[in-house]
């Protein structure tokens, strides 16, 4: 008679490991210390289905693994590695009414209940310790502010997720949950490759000697930079937002200055942000200031092989140029500033320049004290090459969508104040991320204000004409 076998149950699928590249380990660095906690937050009036939305975020991590990956520290190595299990494993995390009320009441200090909510997510200490285990990338959670007002708040490590690949996902994500028949998202295989694998061939290199020569050129020319007054340099920070909104007209004269101009609106937001900077402390005119401007690039259309706009994974790289201000108009310094970015792209900036600037990202982390006040600032304006246009109203009607921002925390290292800006049905819509106390809430707002009176009032009639 044959003996019955005892079946083994089948053994789990190993998780995928893979060592960070130089650039997520730069963001493995800088999120414990304040900066890259990438927020997409969105205000309903209809209360969101919880089920149906960890369904849709479990699609999400299937179609990009590297959404379901959890951040591991090996510290003998001070080494960082991106483990990937098998199957998804976010989740969703609802806050009741209550609960909620009480998170306000502690964290606000004058905004509205979802900014408040906004700014208590950037400053979560989801990933502050990297010795205390891995963490997962993605997090989502919900809040009942009102009976009739709720948030959806997704977190994510921008080593994992930059605004690109963001804002991808909350296109499938509104898509998914709000029914729609939209094209699925191609499910990628694996974990991607880090953007240094993927820079063309000869597009990165640089002799070491010119390497040295440009990390000592940024270290010396960061000594002269000028910053906006600091108010509080001791206390210790977290990341606040402001808004920076036009209406249609307004939207409609800036883009349509920019156009006539050959420039990108990048070099406009940046020109006012150092306007008003510089404004902000009344020098006499001859009085110069330098400024450093950062534009981040999305880099996904140049690597090898190219990759679409909603691949998962930091693609992103940046163009630092510093610029003297004194006096000038908006449409002069946004020349210039764009120029000088456009300069810098043709020269492949973007890709020669990346692990230098890496390198120095981390050695003011490591060394605060060789920053001003030991602030951690690196720029006064970070801005994107491209802003976001969203033109999709009537899906969000019917979601109960009110309001939504992306954005990323960036009291660690890193600029004054972090431009992320939309195009939303015509309208520009910038989330201005900066550092509290070292910036009070009421200086950033004037600051905004400024930048605001100075777009709208340098797309007048008389200024509409193309500068030789």
């Amino acid at each position: 008679m044959a003996q019955c076998e005892t079946q083994s149950p089948p053994r789990p699928e190993p998780s995928e490991v893979r060592p960070v590249g130089g650039t997520e380990f730069s963001w493995c660095k800088a999120v414990p210390v304040g900066t890259g906690v990438t927020v997409l937050g969105l205000h309903l009036s209809k209360p969101p289905p919880i089920p149906l939305l960890q369904n849709a975020l479990h699609k999400l991590q299937n179609s990009h693994p590297i959404l379901r990956s959890k951040i591991h520290l090996d510290p003998s190595a001070d080494s960082f590695h991106l483990v990937t299990p098998p199957t998804p494993n976010v989740q969703v995390q609802p806050f009741d009414l209550p609960s909620t009320a009480r998170i306000v009441e502690a964290q606000s200090d004058g905004h509205d209940p979802f900014h408040t909510l906004l700014e208590h997510e950037m400053n979560r200490d989801t990933w502050r310790d990297p010795t205390a285990g891995d963490a997962d990338v993605l997090h989502a959670t919900t809040y009942t502010v009102a009976p009739d007002r709720f948030a959806v708040f997704l977190r994510l490590h921008t080593a994992a997720c930059d605004r690109a690949a963001a804002v991808a996902l909350l296109k499938e994500l509104l898509r998914l949950v709000g029914g729609g028949s939209g094209e699925e998202a191609a499910e990628e295989e694996k974990v991607n490759s880090a953007i240094e694998d993927l820079i063309p061939e000869g597009k990165m290199n640089k002799p070491f000697w010119a390497r040295g020569l440009d990390v000592l050129g940024y270290s010396l020319n960061a000594l002269r930079f000028a910053n906006l007054s600091f108010v509080d340099a001791g206390s210790p920070r977290c990341s606040r937002i402001v808004r920076l909104q036009l209406n249609v007209d307004e939207t409609k004269n800036l883009l349509a200055g920019c156009k006539s101009r050959g420039i990108k609106l990048c070099g406009a937001l940046a020109a006012a942000g150092m306007i008003a900077s510089w404004n902000s402390k009344s020098l006499p005119n001859y009085q110069r200031e330098k400024y450093a401007a950062v534009t981040l690039v999305d880099c996904r259309p140049l690597l090898d092989p190219v990759l679409p706009s909603n691949h998962a994974g930091f693609y992103h790289s940046a163009i630092l140029n510093t610029h003297d201000v004194c006096g000038e108009t908006l449409w002069e310094l946004a020349k210039r500033s764009y120029t000088a970015f456009v300069n810098a792209m043709n020269c492949n900036k973007h890709f020669t320049d990346m692990s230098d600037l890496n390198f120095l990202m981390c050695k003011a982390i490591d060394n605060p004290g060789l920053t001003p006040s030991s602030s951690l600032r690196t720029a006064l304006i970070s801005v994107f090459e491209d802003p976001v246009f969203d033109d999709s109203a009537e899906m969000h009607e019917e979601i109960g969508l009110e309001d939504y921002v992306g954005c990323a925390s960036a009291h660690g290292v890193g600029p004054s104040i972090a431009i992320f800006d939309t195009i939303r049905n015509g309208k520009l819509d910038c989330a201005c991320i900066y550092p509290s106390p070292l910036h009070s809430r009421e200086q950033i707002q004037g600051l905004v204000d400024h930048m605001k009176r100075i777009l709208v009032e340098g797309c007048n009639i008389e200024n509409q004409q193309i500068e030789p």
